[in-house]
């Protein structure tokens, strides 16, 4: 029978424990509610650290409902119970606030709550007055001043006079996002019923309080962060960040022929004329930021133009020049010191572009007939263009753009005017420029109005768009007056087919020599269709075609644009990859599916989504800063180093603070998360820990006690049994 008991024993100690699991894991969520969000996470450069973290255990806070400026002073006046966790609305996010938060210190503020209530707000944007101002164009003597936008002080002389630069700023605590109304609720109704009446007795009763777990692991700077990285990975494979990486998209208005001058790296004779914009855009939380107005409306334009070329000359026998070609380029991770257009440029420096992969020869900026970069159109009816100095080529290309722009056959009401100078704005044609002045580099950019630049604010409804669900063709071009019945004048599909439409008109007469003279355009169609896919959801009919035929369908959420680590999320460059790839195509009827497997050739889905081959033209290139390919060659001996030395001496081939290339980099974390609780008061705990030591002392004492006088107190205990109590 002993084994029986044995085993009955262990069962029942089993259950016990899992009972008691069950009800740890019930009290555990009785206590906490969690809160969903997206929190502001750390980026580091080459000189400083920027972003937000908590502690290693978390970031607790006494909830406080910020609804005007003196409810600020309450919490930075000896507040009765710090630390505290604000709640602030958007128009009080403001850079002097987020300051003096920043200035109590964690012991007063230990998380900041940012909570989607935009009643009162009129402007949103954390990025530099002058963005990326340390990678551009230089003045002349200096290392670091911009000579394209007045980082002085003059607002009303750059590129964001709503910029507050807080996504530049390193915070001691986390920033977290609520955008949910049922959760800006739960922490409302908790704030009303525990913390706000009676605040001078705050420090004597438990109180609602938010933990907010969003711990960084790098620090410094990249260097030092990726010198303890490669130090750690030596020994262990710990990561403390990533370099910023990405995927550029390009594609080619004409296939490309294969050469043999591919491994000796000899670049080509072709001409190409370079039509660019930006994918990317960012914010200060994690995964949130569509970039409509900052980005998107610039890539949706690159899209038509391509688009309306492909239909205008289908083949290179229409051209006057049969060695010309138009290279289109979707630059990624331009929000961070232009690292696509860098990588880019470093590239064709080298004749790495395009890779060897491709069986094409290299390109070189030899090759580039001039660069056409679409910036940012705040504003599609009235545009400039920019370039550095006047030259014959700007001139020209400026007249036939007004000529389309301001044809009364096509009524585009469009402006465009000339820019000359070195006030060009924030765009990848900077990286060009600063490679070589005289490159023939025009920009077409827009006054800035945009006061939601790269912000989670700057989605559908800044850009003011509709879907309008047509549900036609939308791959043919339109007639002038097609498609009035559907969109008014005004709307922003009307606008981008105008910008599209001129582009495109002035690229045709340049490659074939002479005026466009049809009343065909672009269609708003499309642009509805792609807007829709990038800013409202990813299982779209632009996206659907795109892919090959029974693909599974995308996220109900628009891809995010923002440029990530290797191992991230690179979806708006593969949705791009496949759109373009699909809008530039060449159809393929005599190839079946079963022969459509190999690139060039994609078998696509289509408009009807029965599947037709194609021969496409797209491709990737890596958006990766050169920074990190000067260091690579040093991180593979990192094993021959003196550890004495810390590895200093390994990374001494690239300064790190020269502002050549992008040097940024993004923490990693475990864990981003928020929850609320009850925390109770200091006398609450001082009682708790006081009762908990009495019976302490009292248990310790009664087994002491039970101990030494187990004879008198268990004299009829059988002797068998008696061992037990010596």
């Amino acid at each position: 029978m002993a084994p029986q008991k044995k085993a009955a024993a262990i069962w029942l100690l089993l259950f016990l424990q899992s009972t008691a699991t069950v009800f740890s894991e019930r009290t555990r969520d009785k206590m906490y509610e969690p809160i969903l969000g997206a929190s502001c996470f750390r980026r580091l450069n080459g000189t400083h650290q920027t972003g937000c973290s908590s502690t290693y255990s978390g970031s607790v806070g006494v909830l406080h409902l910020v609804n005007v400026d003196a409810d600020l002073e309450f919490l930075l006046n000896s507040p009765p119970s710090p630390p505290y966790a604000p709640l602030i609305r958007p128009h009080l996010f403001t850079r002097a606030n987020l300051l003096r938060l920043k200035e109590a210190g964690p012991k007063i503020i230990s998380v900041v709550l940012l909570i989607n209530r935009t009643d009162k707000m009129k402007q949103f944007s954390h990025e530099l007055n002058c963005p990326n101002q340390y990678s551009g164009l230089k003045l002349n003597r200096s290392m670091s001043e911009t000579a394209t936008c007045d980082a002085s002080g003059n607002v009303a002389n750059t590129w964001n006079r709503w910029g507050t630069g807080l996504l530049h700023e390193d915070f001691p605590f986390p920033i977290y996002y609520i955008g949910e109304d049922k959760d800006i609720f739960k922490l409302e109704d908790c704030f009303e019923k525990f913390n706000n009446f009676n605040y001078e007795s705050h420090a004597l009763r438990s109180l609602c309080a938010v933990e907010v777990k969003a711990f960084m692991s790098a620090a410094v700077n990249s260097e030092v962060c990726i010198r303890r990285t490669n130090f750690i990975n030596n020994l262990g494979g710990s990561r403390y960040c990533d370099p910023m990486e990405g995927r550029n998209v390009y594609a080619t208005l004409y296939p490309r022929n294969a050469s043999e001058n591919v491994e000796v790296n000899v670049a080509g004779s072709e001409k190409f004329i370079i039509v660019s914009c930006r994918l990317d855009t960012t914010s200060m939380f994690d995964g949130l930021g569509m970039g409509a107005m900052g980005s998107l409306v610039g890539l949706a334009i690159l899209t038509q133009v391509a688009h309306m070329l492909r239909l205008l000359l289908p083949s290179p026998g229409a051209l006057s020049d049969r060695q010309r070609n138009v290279l289109f380029v979707v630059f990624d991770g331009e929000s961070y010191d232009y690292i696509g257009s860098q990588r880019f440029v470093y590239d064709m420096e080298h004749l790495a572009f395009p890779s060897p992969s491709t069986h094409t020869a290299p390109i070189s900026l030899e090759n580039i007939e001039f660069i056409l970069d679409i910036g940012a159109l705040d504003d599609v009816a009235n545009i400039k263009l920019h370039t550095l100095t006047s030259t014959p080529l700007a001139n020209q290309l400026l007249q036939q753009l007004n000529r389309y722009a301001k044809s009364p056959r096509y009524n585009f009401t469009v402006n465009i005017e000339s820019n000359v100078g070195y006030h060009i704005p924030p765009t990848s044609a900077q990286s060009f420029l600063r490679y070589d002045p005289k490159l023939p580099v025009l920009i077409l950019n827009s006054v800035p109005s945009n006061r939601y630049y790269h912000s989670i604010y700057d989605d559908l409804e800044n850009v003011e768009f509709t879907y309008a669900n047509a549900s036609k063709d939308y791959t043919t071009l339109a007639d002038i007056g097609d498609t009035a019945n559907i969109f008014n004048s005004s709307a922003l599909q009307m606008g981008v087919r105008n910008v599209s439409s001129i582009v495109a008109m002035t690229l045709y007469e340049i490659l074939s020599g002479k005026q466009y003279q049809g009343s065909l355009v672009a269609n708003p169609l499309l642009a509805d269709e792609f807007f829709y896919c990038f800013l409202q959801s990813s299982d779209c009919p632009l996206f659907k075609a795109a892919s090959s035929p029974n693909s599974p369908a995308g996220p109900q959420q628009p891809p995010m644009r923002y440029i990530s680590v290797q191992g991230g999320s690179q979806e708006s460059s593969g949705w791009t990859y496949r759109m373009l790839g699909y809008l530039l195509s060449h159809p393929q009827p005599a190839v079946s599916k079963e022969n459509c497997t190999q690139l060039p050739l994609f078998f696509f889905a289509g408009l009807n989504g029965t599947g037709e081959c194609r021969l496409t033209t797209q491709n990737y290139t890596h958006a990766l800063s050169p920074a990190f390919l000067i260091d690579s060659k040093y991180t593979e001996i990192l094993t021959d180093c003196n550890l004495t030395l810390i590895f200093d001496l390994c990374f001494a081939d690239y300064d790190w603070r020269s502002g050549d290339y992008s040097t940024w980099t993004e923490s990693t974390w475990s864990l981003l998360s928020a929850r609320i609780f009850l925390r109770p008061s200091n006398v609450h705990e001082i009682t708790t820990l006081s009762i908990g030591i009495v019976v302490f002392i009292i248990s310790f004492c009664l087994i002491y006690i039970i101990s030494s006088r187990w004879e008198v107190l268990f004299e009829d205990v059988p002797a068998s049994n008696a061992a037990l109590f010596n």
